[in-house]
C-alpha cells in the first residue's frame, strides 16, 4: 500500500476512536455546576453515628472572585467570628444558668419607687445621713429638712444642699498634743466626728487625688504627726474633724409622708404609679417586694460632755468573721485592735461609766456553712483553749473587750424575717452572679476551711463572709471588718459619723465591703438584704453596687476613698507609682516578704511609718504567708497563758519584714514593755 493511503486510513480510524480522556457534560450538569459556583454557601453532608446532617459553609470561591484575595480572606474570618459569637450568645441565653444575652445586665431591682423613696426618708429622719448629698429627683421626693446637718454647709464642702438642715452647729478642729507631751498622739476627743464629705473631696482618686497626700491630710488633722510635724502653711484646709454644739440643734423630725402625691389630674392612681415607676427596671427573675414596712424612728442621739457616750441604738461593736482553725491572721488583727482602740485596758479597776469602750466580736464558723449541733459551743471553747493563737485572748483581762461568738448559719438566717426563706432556695452560695458548687467532684476547693495557697482557696468561706457582714450589722449594729485587716488608729471619729459606709474597690467605680458600716435595723440594710436574697443570696460587693445604683440609693452608703483603709491597693493596680505612699508595695506579698531594696524601712520607721494617717491596712488574704516566720507563736510573755517556751535563737532575717515588725510591736505592748500608739500602758 502506498504511504499516503496508509496515513489517510490511520487518520480515519483515529477520528472514529472515542476520546476517553475528555469529560462529557449534559446540559443539566453544566447548569448545576455553574449554579454551585455562583451560590454563596456550600452544603457539606456530615454524619455522626446514625445521625446525618448538613453543614453550610461560605463559598470561598465566590468571595474571592467578588472581593479579591485579601478582602475575601478577611470576610471569611469575620464570618467565622460572627458565627462563633452567635453560638456563644445562644448558649449563654438558653444553656447557661443566667439565661441572659451577653453584654446585657439583667435588672436586680425588686422594690418599687415609693418603697425606695421611703428608704431615703427613713434614713434621713433617723439622722443616718449627715451629708449634703441629696436624693435623686427621680424618686419624686419633696424638699427634705435634714436633722443631721447644720443650716448652712461648711465652706469646704463640695456638696450643695437642696434643702435646709436643722442639725447642730459644727466646730472644726485640728487635733494636736500639748507641749511638752508630744511623743505620742492624743486620743480623739470623745464625740468628735469625721466629715466624710470633706475626706472624699480631699482624697477622691477619681478626681486625681494622691493616696500620699490623702494620708498626710488625715494624719495632720488627726494629730498623728505630733512630735514629727513639719511646718506647713495654713492648716485650715486640713480640718475634717468636728464637734457638735448640741444646744444649737432644733428638735425637728422630718415627716415620712414627704412623697410626691400619687394622684394627677386626668390620670387615675394606678396609672400614675406605673408612670412614676418608669425608669426603675424590675428584676425579670423574681417577684417584686410588697410596699416596704419600716420600724418606728429611733430618737436622735446627740453627744455632749454631760451626756452618756454610748448610744443605746448604736453599740460600739466591731465584727470579724472566721472559718476553720484559728491562725496567726485573726491573732494579728486582734493585736492591732488592742494596740489602737480606746479599750480602757490602761485603766485599773472598773471602766468609767461615761465611757463606752469598743468591743471586738470574733465570729467563728467551725465548719463549711453547715448548721452545727448542740455541742458546738462546748466544741468552740475547747478549740479556743487548745489553740495557741486564740488562748491568750481568753484571759480575764479581755473579757469585756474580746468576745468569741459561734456562727451558726441556719440559726442566723432563721432569726431574721428578711432571710427566713433560705430553706426553700436551691443554694445560698452565690457570688458575683456565679453559683459555687459544694459537690466535691465538681469543685474540690469548695469544702476547704481555710486557704492554704492561691490554688487551694477557700471560696465558700469568702461567700459566707460576704453574707454574714450584712446580717451581723443589721441584727446587732456596729462595723464589720475583714479578718485580714489591721487597725492603724482610733476609730472614734468614724463611729460618731452616723451614716453608713464602705470603701472603693481600687480604681473601679464599685464598692468594697471589707469595711462595712450599717446601722442596726436600718431601712438601707433591709433593702440590701432583701434585694440580695431575691437575687439568689448574692452579696458580692459588685452586686451590692448594682443594687444601690438601680435603686437610686448610692448616696446612702457613702463610698469612701480606699486610702483610708487600703492604702496600697492603687499601687498594686499600677496607679500612682510616681508618687506612692510610705511604704511602697507593688505586691500584697511585699508586706510579708519585704523586697531587699526596701528592707531597711520596717525596722527604722516602725509602726509610725506604716501608712500613717490611714484607719486600717488590708493585706488581702495571703492566709498562707506567715506573719513572723522565725517566731511563729504568740510571743506575749508570762502574763498570758498558752505561751510557748521555744528556743529564742531561731535565726531571724537580718532585715525584718513589715509584718514581723508590726506583730512584734503589738506583742511588746501586751508584754508591758512599751505603751500602745497613744502612750498608754496595759494594766493587768
Amino acid at each position: 500500500m502506498m504511504p499516503h493511503l496508509r496515513d489517510r486510513e490511520q487518520r480515519t480510524a483515529t477520528s472514529h476512536r472515542p476520546l476517553l480522556s475528555l469529560p462529557k457534560y449534559h446540559d443539566k450538569d453544566e447548569k448545576y455546576g455553574k449554579r454551585q459556583q455562583q451560590q454563596p454557601w456550600h452544603r457539606v453532608p456530615l454524619s455522626v453515628g446514625r445521625f446525618r446532617f448538613q453543614l453550610w459553609l461560605p463559598n470561598i470561591r465566590i468571595i474571592h472572585t467578588r472581593l479579591g484575595r485579601k478582602r475575601g480572606i478577611l470576610a471569611f474570618v469575620l464570618t467565622l467570628l460572627l458565627a462563633g459569637f452567635a453560638l456563644f450568645a445562644l448558649g449563654k441565653r438558653f444553656a447557661s444558668k443566667h439565661k441572659s444575652w451577653p453584654g446585657t445586665d439583667s435588672p436586680t431591682l425588686v422594690f418599687k419607687r415609693e418603697s425606695l423613696a421611703r428608704v431615703w426618708l427613713w434614713e434621713i429622719a433617723s439622722g443616718h445621713h449627715p451629708s449634703y448629698r441629696t436624693a435623686p429627683p427621680k424618686l419624686g421626693l419633696k424638699t427634705i429638712t435634714n436633722p443631721a446637718v447644720p443650716p448652712h454647709p461648711a465652706s469646704v464642702s463640695r456638696f450643695k444642699p437642696s434643702a435646709s438642715g436643722v442639725g447642730p452647729k459644727r466646730m472644726y478642729i485640728n487635733l494636736h498634743a500639748s507641749i511638752p507631751n508630744v511623743a505620742y498622739p492624743p486620743r480623739p476627743i470623745p464625740g468628735s466626728i469625721a466629715d466624710l464629705d470633706i475626706i472624699i473631696e480631699k482624697c477622691d482618686f477619681g478626681e486625681g487625688k494622691y493616696v500620699r497626700d490623702c494620708l498626710e491630710f488625715l494624719r495632720v488633722s488627726g494629730g498623728l504627726d505630733n512630735g514629727d510635724r513639719v511646718r506647713r502653711g495654713d492648716l485650715e484646709s486640713y480640718k475634717y474633724i468636728f464637734t457638735e454644739d448640741a444646744a444649737s440643734a432644733h428638735n425637728y423630725i422630718p415627716s415620712l409622708d414627704s412623697l410626691t402625691p400619687a394622684g394627677r389630674k386626668g390620670i387615675i392612681r394606678s396609672e400614675h404609679e406605673a408612670y412614676l415607676d418608669e425608669g426603675f427596671a424590675q428584676s425579670r427573675h423574681t417577684d417584686s417586694e410588697p410596699p416596704i414596712s419600716l420600724p418606728p424612728l429611733a430618737p436622735l442621739f446627740r453627744y455632749s460632755p454631760e451626756n452618756h457616750v454610748c448610744d443605746p441604738e448604736d453599740p460600739r461593736i466591731f465584727h470579724i468573721y472566721w472559718t476553720g482553725p484559728f491562725t496567726d491572721k485573726p491573732y494579728f488583727a486582734i493585736l492591732s485592735f488592742l494596740f489602737t482602740q480606746n479599750t480602757q485596758l490602761h485603766v485599773a479597776g472598773e471602766v468609767d461609766a461615761n465611757h463606752c469602750p469598743p468591743q471586738l466580736w470574733v465570729w467563728i464558723n467551725l465548719g463549711p456553712a453547715a448548721a452545727v449541733g448542740e455541742s458546738a459551743t462546748r466544741d468552740l471553747v475547747a478549740e479556743l483553749k487548745s489553740n495557741v493563737w486564740a488562748a491568750p485572748f481568753l484571759h480575764p483581762r479581755f473579757k469585756h473587750v474580746i468576745h468569741f461568738k459561734l456562727w451558726n448559719t441556719a440559726e442566723q438566717l432563721d432569726s431574721l424575717p428578711e432571710t427566713s426563706e433560705w430553706r426553700s432556695k436551691k443554694t445560698i452560695f452565690k457570688s458575683g452572679g456565679h453559683i459555687l458548687s459544694t459537690n466535691g467532684d465538681q469543685d474540690h476547693n469548695a469544702n476547704l476551711t481555710g486557704s492554704l495557697s492561691p490554688t487551694l482557696y477557700d471560696k465558700l468561706s469568702v461567700i459566707m463572709s460576704d453574707m454574714a457582714r450584712f446580717i451581723l450589722c443589721y441584727k446587732y449594729g456596729g462595723i464589720y471588718v475583714d479578718a485580714d485587716t489591721l487597725f492603724l488608729r482610733d476609730w472614734e471619729e468614724l463611729w460618731n459619723w452616723k451614716g453608713a459606709y464602705a470603701y472603693r474597690w481600687s480604681w473601679h467605680d464599685k464598692y468594697n465591703t471589707a469595711v462595712l458600716r450599717l446601722r442596726k435595723g436600718s431601712a438601707l440594710a433591709h433593702f440590701l438584704i432583701r434585694t440580695a436574697v431575691k437575687n439568689g443570696f448574692d452579696f458580692h460587693p459588685f452586686e451590692i453596687t448594682k443594687y444601690l445604683k438601680e435603686g437610686q440609693l448610692v448616696h446612702l452608703l457613702t463610698r469612701l476613698p480606699d486610702a483610708m483603709f487600703d492604702g496600697a491597693w492603687l499601687n498594686m493596680e499600677g496607679y500612682q507609682r510616681e508618687r506612692p505612699p510610705q511604704p511602697f508595695f507593688t505586691l500584697f506579698e511585699d508586706f510579708f516578704v519585704t523586697p531587699v531594696v526596701d528592707s531597711g524601712a520596717p525596722a527604722a520607721l516602725g509602726f509610725r511609718g506604716f501608712f500613717s494617717g490611714a484607719y486600717s491596712y488590708h493585706f488581702h488574704n495571703n492566709w498562707w504567708n506567715k506573719v513572723d516566720p522565725a517566731r511563729n507563736w504568740p510571743d506575749l510573755g508570762p502574763n498570758f497563758q498558752g505561751q510557748s517556751t521555744m528556743d529564742e535563737n531561731l535565726g531571724d532575717r537580718r532585715d525584718l519584714d513589715w509584718s514581723t515588725v508590726l506583730k512584734r510591736t503589738f506583742e511588746s505592748y501586751l508584754r508591758g514593755e512599751r505603751p500602745n500608739m497613744y502612750g498608754e500602758f496595759l494594766v493587768i
